[in-house]
């Protein structure tokens, strides 16, 4: 099957929710290697054009949401000024190329092969070994602002949980939450958006507070049938009892945690719409595709059909 082009909006600001793998058998990544690799996403975010919104960092593979932005947004005093900061005066700004920064460093490729060719010098000269450390190229898919971006964020940062690592997501260094929450946002990495600030929170601490509660509220964990999934504490269980559980955020969430790294888009009717036109040229398919509704979650839709089984 003909590999897709990539879906990427190199003139406005886009969020996408990023995913890679390594190729070694277990998991590679151990505390060190995952200090190293959350040390690696610091330091390229502050080059790149982009805004941190959450990261999770596991065992054999990441996660990252970004939010890229515009290279026009930029001056080249900007870029004059990053090139400096990033190599420490190491090398001599070429004024010429510019242009060239400016370009590479709003390029989502750009930044994400930039991190995993770092990581894999690092991790190889750590191990003694050579060769290729990640799979597949890296998923990518385009988030919509607001409730899908939220939910995505909540996806992420529920990784340890859902992976029996930790028992609050707060516990687990290696992500967004536990960061923000460890270090105080340490040199101020992370976005305080959230998603929230399209959907009316405006203070940034009020903001970090509702993001909390409502993971907490998505990830009270039952083990059921010796797995581990995200269920609803059983006291919301009988308040939300009347609607068969349907309506309940938890339900919801674990239903729906799937269409957050396998679609393609997600967000509103409109928003998947309006993107799927923007790049129909590079589907190899015969039929129209339709914005699918993620089912459980009214306003939210995928572009990808995906089973509901």
């Amino acid at each position: 099957m003909p590999r897709i082009t990539r879906m990427i909006i190199p003139d406005q600001k886009t969020v996408y929710h990023v995913i890679s793998r390594t190729v070694l058998e277990g998991y590679p990544l151990g505390d060190e290697e995952k200090d190293e690799l959350v040390k690696i996403l610091i330091k390229f975010s502050k080059l790149y054009f982009t805004e941190v919104l959450g990261f999770c960092v596991m065992g054999d593979h990441f996660h990252l949401l970004v939010r890229m932005l515009p290279e026009s947004n930029f001056s080249d005093n900007e870029i004059k000024n990053r090139h400096t900061i990033f190599y420490r005066n190491a090398r001599e700004f070429p004024q010429e190329k510019a242009h060239v920064f400016r370009y590479k460093w709003a390029s989502l490729s750009e930044l994400v092969r930039e991190i995993k060719q770092t990581f894999s010098r690092y991790y190889n000269k750590r191990h003694n070994r050579r060769g290729t450390l990640w799979g597949e190229r890296f998923k990518s898919l385009i988030v919509e602002d607001g409730k899908a971006l939220v939910d995505c964020l909540a996806y992420i940062d529920l990784n340890p949980l859902r992976a029996n690592i930790v028992r609050r997501p707060e516990d687990y260094r290696w992500s967004s939450l536990g960061y923000h929450t460890l270090t105080g946002n340490k040199g101020n990495f992370l976005s305080l958006d959230f998603g929230m600030k399209e959907i009316g929170v405006g203070n940034k601490k009020e903001r970090l507070r509702k993001y909390r509660r409502y993971v907490y509220e998505a990830a009270a964990l039952k083990r059921s049938g010796g797995k581990s999934c995200i269920m609803i504490e059983e006291k919301v269980i009988e308040k939300e009892s009347k609607t068969d559980f349907k309506n309940t955020r938890a339900y919801k969430f674990r239903y729906r945690s799937r269409y957050f790294s396998d679609s393609g888009i997600i967000g509103s009717k409109g928003f998947v719409s309006r993107k799927y036109k923007q790049f129909k040229n590079i589907f190899h398919s015969k039929h129209e595709k339709k914005p699918k509704p993620v089912k459980g979650l009214d306003g939210v839709y995928s572009l990808k059909r995906l089973s509901e089984s």
